[in-house]
């Protein structure tokens, strides 16, 4: 995108990815982590091929978890992907059933149809009511949690319940919890308790938790029998010693998923989703940010005068990045999702928004324009309430015939107009105090000139002369 709008990458803002909005343990204080150190010990490690049975890895990952699980219970990967891939690969034959709520994260589907599985998509809201003849049916349950890209959190409770029923029906349930240690409420985790039930799978991701998506960790947690089959089946070295050793500090910083790094995570985000809510909420009419309990939101765009693809591409054109959902299955072009992220990056979001609705608006103005003069049929159009911006600050009832004023920019100040202070330095010209063009009256003696012969540069003048200047 950045080299698409001609955008430095450093001044990209990147709302698309969901991580840490605290920043990795190496950059913030709380994670008392020294990168340099870690990377000094990986390299004494250069010359030699990983301990393919990862056991200080596997080790730090149950100290994470802080559970009672122990190193037989892990299974090292290569970030969220690959573990998904691995037990795909692992547990289906061709032709088996598997089961996707959606909407979800699509890699369920790709890598399982990698496999020759049958997918079968169900609805979120049909999870927990599954009949018993479609839960036997099926090989694996894929479950994530908290959903992405709504947000939601399963009950602990619920999922108790929903992993003793699979066990019921050997049907594996493939819980992934990759967001589950920045959400409101981490202890509906269930991974303590594979052990003893072979049909329950829980993935966990390193990359969003720390945000360091360019070293690729997770790891598995599953009952010692599946774990010890899985971990027979992956792919040997999977984890090279720079990202073991970030693994391995990352995870054994002290109180594990209560650290008081993810603790003070889980505060600012939070805080930072509440203000990101509320400005979406309350600055931008017909976006409807759905409540969410980890660091994104998805967005109700539907009744906006964007789809989601078209919004993604004007706002990376502003140097802002959001998630299209439209890759998500059955999402259609109606949702966004956007990270949590501090106040000052949700404050640009905020006015990238603004300035992307405005041009819409004056370019289905403009068209508006073109079409009416082309017709003939010139009469003012009167407030065009599905416009995403209306009612905008002039007075109620305007006429939106003109919210692309033909006359931008007059730099008349009797118009109400003036040059104010531009966010990004210098000035630039507003029209916020001028209404001369939202007056049906004048916009039909506007629209009169604009219909007569001539260029439309001489019929504009001849307008702002004949119309406009007497006003003033």
């Amino acid at each position: 995108m950045a080299g698409r709008y001609g955008i430095p990458e450093s001044e990209m803002l990147d709302l698309s990815a969901s991580l840490n909005p605290l920043g990795s343990p190496f950059e913030h204080p709380s994670g008392g982590l020294d990168l340099d150190a870690i990377m000094e010990k990986a390299a004494k490690r250069f010359g030699q091929y990983p301990d393919n049975r990862y056991l200080e890895y596997r080790s730090a990952a149950v100290n994470f978890l802080g559970n009672g699980l122990s190193v037989d219970n892990i299974v090292p990967g290569n970030g969220s992907c690959e573990i998904i891939r691995l037990v795909a690969e692992a547990v289906l034959d061709e032709g088996d059933v598997v089961l996707i709520p959606h909407p979800t994260f699509a890699e369920y589907e790709q890598q399982c149809k990698v496999a020759g599985a049958d997918v079968r998509y169900i609805r979120q809201e049909e999870v927990m009511d599954l009949s018993d003849d479609v839960l036997e049916s099926a090989k694996i349950l894929f479950v994530c949690n908290p959903n992405n890209p709504s947000g939601k959190l399963r009950s602990r409770e619920d999922l108790l319940k929903l992993a003793a029923r699979c066990a019921s029906k050997n049907t594996i349930l493939f819980l992934d919890e990759a967001f589950i240690e920045l959400a409101d409420d981490p202890s509906q985790s269930i991974a303590e308790v594979v052990e003893g039930n072979d049909y329950l799978f829980i993935l966990r991701s390193l990359t969003k938790d720390f945000a360091i998506p360019g070293i690729r960790l997770g790891f598995g947690v599953a009952s010692k029998r599946m774990a010890e089959a899985l971990n027979t089946a992956r792919l040997s070295w999977n984890l090279g010693s720079i990202p073991e050793e970030i693994g391995i500090a990352v995870m054994n910083m002290e109180g594990g998923c209560n650290s008081p790094y993810l603790v003070q995570s889980r505060e600012a985000i939070k805080k930072d989703r509440e203000y990101l809510i509320e400005r979406i909420s309350s600055g931008i009419r017909k976006f409807v940010p759905i409540d969410s309990e980890i660091n994104y939101i998805l967005v109700d765009i539907s009744n906006s005068a964007f789809d989601s693809t078209e919004l993604m591409q004007r706002l990376a054109s502003h140097g802002v990045l959001i998630r299209d959902c439209s890759s998500f299955p059955f999402m259609g072009k109606d949702f966004i999702r956007i990270a949590v992220r501090p106040k000052e990056e949700t404050d640009r979001l905020s006015r990238a928004i603004g300035k992307v609705v405005v041009e819409k608006a004056r370019e289905t103005a403009r068209l508006d324009l073109i079409a009416m003069l082309e017709s003939g049929d010139v009469k003012p159009q009167g407030p065009n309430t599905d416009c995403s911006y209306y009612p905008c600050h002039h007075f109620p009832g305007q006429d939106c015939t003109f919210c692309f004023c033909p006359f931008y920019k007059c730099e008349d100040e009797r118009t109400g107009g003036k040059w104010v202070d531009r966010s990004s330095g210098g000035k630039v010209w507003s029209c916020e105090d001028c209404v001369i063009v939202h007056q049906k009256d004048v916009v039909e003696k506007i629209l009169n000139e604009l219909s007569g012969e001539g260029s439309m540069e001489e019929k504009l003048k001849k307008a702002w002369t004949k119309v406009v200047e007497p006003l003033l």
